[in-house]
């Protein structure tokens, strides 16, 4: 009986969500690929980059969100792909943005890059995908520096089981006259600066209002989508030949919630294994680890540890990302834009 009403409030606690707050799923490896948060990431890197990701929140609360997602982008332009503004040749030699290349760093040439992503968010009877194209512009503004500007256009499609529900009144026609599947328009855009070794982006997503769960009767409120906006910066620098360390950190912007940040620091090993910790204000600490086992595969994991009320009754959050590089020329083992 106690388990049926936890599922029950963590249902109504996701339709809240959708209705009045944050309505797109949360990632605690963000920095393992800033292309889910923001579009003019696409191309950034010298190969094609694909993203596996899982992530199950609050695991052992039955109907808690689970995540996946799929993610691939990959710069166009010769004079990019072939090398980059330090003029290496097209094929041998040490790639241009390999380990310390900070100290020559040169800003790459004007290039574009194209990418897609599908991400799954389920929550109890609530599933939400998202299926977005994108596309970004990346130049240089100076020597040493890129402004990269972007733009993501696809469909969200919202679905409802409206069968997992069981309210103690059955004809409740707040369930009963729910559209209980919806494509809706989506739309994002992003600005993302970077050089050898920091980076700043801001990007908005689901900028188009769109209203939600309509309904034929009086009796029900229809909940509309609102805007995520998304600020986040980086760091890098050596402590050493072998250890770099990146702080960074991301604020979002979702009316009416207030405003809530996360603040992150990685250590990387040689570029071949990183180390990391971070904090989400009111809502759980995580610990991070990645290997890149090769210049084809890497991965990343991380585990949440829940400071919220729901802390009593989760054993926190897992999170695994896979990536893949492909057409990697230069045989990279780790990204250099993404660190």
């Amino acid at each position: 009986m106690f388990s049926k009403k936890l599922y029950l409030l963590l249902v109504l606690q996701a339709l809240v969500m959708l209705a009045k707050a944050q309505q797109r799923p949360q990632y605690t490896q963000y920095v393992f690929n800033n292309y889910l948060l923001n579009p003019a990431v696409s191309g950034i890197e010298n190969y094609t980059d694909v993203k596996l990701g899982y992530r199950s929140q609050w695991t052992g609360l039955e109907g808690a969100p689970v995540t996946s997602y799929f993610s691939i982008n990959a710069p166009i332009g010769t004079n990019f792909v072939q090398g980059d503004a330090s003029a290496f040749p097209s094929s041998g030699g040490e790639y241009p943005q390999s380990r310390l290349y900070t100290q020559e760093y040169r800003a790459s040439e004007p290039h574009h890059g194209i990418g897609f992503n599908v991400v799954s968010d389920k929550t109890g009877p609530i599933t939400q995908t998202n299926l977005n194209a994108t596309y970004a512009y990346h130049l240089g503004i100076t020597s040493k520096l890129n402004l990269a500007l972007g733009v993501a256009a696809g469909f969200s499609h919202l679905n409802i089981n409206t069968a997992l529900i069981t309210l103690e009144n059955a004809n409740d026609p707040t369930i009963n006259n729910l559209q209980a599947s919806q494509w809706k328009p989506d739309l994002g855009v992003g600005i993302w600066a970077y050089s050898g070794n920091y980076y700043v982006g801001v990007s908005a997503q689901q900028i188009l209002p769109q209203n939600l769960y309509i309904t034929t009767g009086n009796s029900a409120n229809q909940s509309k989508t609102v805007p995520h906006f998304f600020f986040t910066g980086g760091y890098k620098f050596y402590v050493s030949d072998d250890i770099s360390l990146m702080p960074s950190a991301l604020i979002k912007f979702i009316e009416p919630v207030p405003a809530t940040f996360d603040v992150n620091l990685k250590m990387s090993f040689r570029d071949r294994f990183w180390l990391g910790g971070s904090y989400r204000k009111d809502d759980s600490f995580a610990v991070l680890a990645g290997f890149n086992l090769s210049s084809f595969i890497n991965v990343g994991y991380s585990y949440d540890i829940t400071t919220s009320a729901l802390r009593t009754v989760s054993n926190g959050t897992h999170e695994i990302v896979l990536g893949i590089l492909l057409n990697n020329r230069y045989k990279l083992t780790s990204p250099q834009h993404g660190w």
